[in-house]
């Protein structure tokens, strides 16, 4: 089995495919396609038909969408969706709302785990894309406390879906305070997000697209 991603300090599509992966053990072959390179394109496109990371290449079997490759793996490992079909149609719900929305906080505060940019990309739009975030986990939490620390409880797709966005949220100095804060916590210290984030400060290559000023 092949994962194709980019890189690591800037593509959080790739993140949500890798930590699932990596969240139910499942070994894997790392590809790396360096962005903004005079062959990425080509490259990318050798592995995926949409010209896009992540994908999924497991024998004839190609997957090209991270929630598609989420949705594929879950079919090996149930548990990447929670135990009762109420909970599995919430986090549906939550995860297709994190594919599909959030274009201000996206835009305006994209995934750079290499800098510290406190209070950056703080516009009315991305401040009503973070709340809209905080109520989900805050939601989330409230309901299923009890069964773990995530948001579902145990590690989830829901969990995969919104690791991106921890990092956003340590990079631009976002603190959300009660139980959303300390599931930002858990999050950070996920052993799968430390290793993602040594990869990133690890790397060296600039993305200009992707880099606010200074």
């Amino acid at each position: 089995m092949k994962l194709v991603i980019a890189n690591k300090n800037y593509s959080s599509w790739s993140l949500r495919a890798w930590i699932g992966l990596r969240a139910v053990g499942q070994p894997f072959e790392e590809v790396r396609v360096l962005l903004d390179q005079a062959d990425t394109q080509e490259r990318i496109l050798a592995h995926s038909p949409s010209g896009k990371v992540p994908c999924l290449i497991d024998g004839p079997l190609v997957v090209w969408d991270s929630l598609a490759i989420i949705e594929t793996m879950a079919e090996r490992f149930p548990q990447l969706w929670p135990a009762t079909s109420t909970q599995r149609a919430h986090a549906r719900a939550v995860c297709a709302e994190m594919h599909s929305g959030f274009a201000a906080l996206r835009s305006q505060m994209p995934m750079n785990i290499r800098r510290s940019l406190p209070g950056r990309g703080r516009t009315p739009a991305s401040e009503a894309d973070i709340a809209r975030i905080i109520a989900i986990w805050l939601d989330c939490r409230r309901r299923y406390a009890k069964q773990g620390p995530y948001l579902f409880g145990a590690f989830s797709a829901a969990d995969a879906m919104f690791a991106p966005v921890c990092f956003r949220f340590m990079s631009y100095g976002v603190e959300p305070t009660g139980e959303a804060g300390a599931y930002l916590a858990t999050m950070l210290a996920h052993p799968a997000m430390r290793e993602w984030q040594a990869g990133a400060l690890a790397e060296t290559e600039i993305v200009p697209s992707d880099e606010l000023p200074a």
